[in-house]
């Protein structure tokens, strides 16, 4: 019985290294996007383009 009380505390130990190591990148900017943005005008906007046409058509 003495060997689940070790086995949840170093699980709980592991975990909080992990949950540390997840905060640690996501502050640290390792999660950032910096490719999209320069290449989002390269995608097609056929579909925005055709909700503002047809919103567009309902208002008049």
């Amino acid at each position: 019985m003495n060997i689940f009380y070790l086995l949840i505390g170093v699980s709980l130990l592991v975990a909080l290294v992990f949950l540390g190591a997840f905060i640690w990148a996501v502050r640290s900017g390792q999660f950032d996007d910096n490719e999209t943005p320069s290449i989002r005008i390269l995608f097609d906007d056929d579909e925005i383009d055709k909700d503002t046409d047809n919103n567009k058509e309902q208002t008049k």
